[in-house]
């Protein structure tokens, strides 16, 4: 499950700075970049999120053998952390919260350089 701002916020307000940004000012180069960034994520969470957040669905889903929405699921999930249930050490869990951060970052920051290095590594 992806965070807020949703896609189509980042694209109102990418839009938005386009229209508002003035040619030649360097305001209006940064704020040119900024918005191209923000379509550009608005474009990847198109495509990725929804294979992700199934993904994340069947994993909650085997990890809390509970069947659920996405929110329902996480929900659990927040519980059982907070009330110890499930630590670090349970089967599954680790592997969950990496492969989930994993997606978030694919999504939100694809050259953050740990990422990166993740990928590479395979860690």
């Amino acid at each position: 499950m992806q965070d807020h701002p949703s896609p189509e916020t980042i694209h109102d307000l990418a839009n938005a700075l386009l229209k508002e940004a003035d040619p030649g000012s360097a305001r209006a180069k940064f704020e040119t970049r900024m918005a191209t960034s923000a379509l550009d994520l608005v474009k990847r969470s198109a495509e990725l999120q929804p294979g992700y957040d199934a993904k994340e669905l069947i994993r909650l889903t085997v990890l809390l053998d509970e069947r659920g929405d996405l929110d329902a699921l996480n929900r659990r999930l927040c519980d059982r952390i907070r009330n110890g249930s499930l630590t670090l050490s349970s089967p599954g869990l680790a592997a969950h919260l990496r492969a989930t951060t994993m997606e978030k970052l694919a999504i939100d920051q694809p050259s953050y350089a740990a990422y990166r290095r993740a990928l590479e590594t395979g860690e």
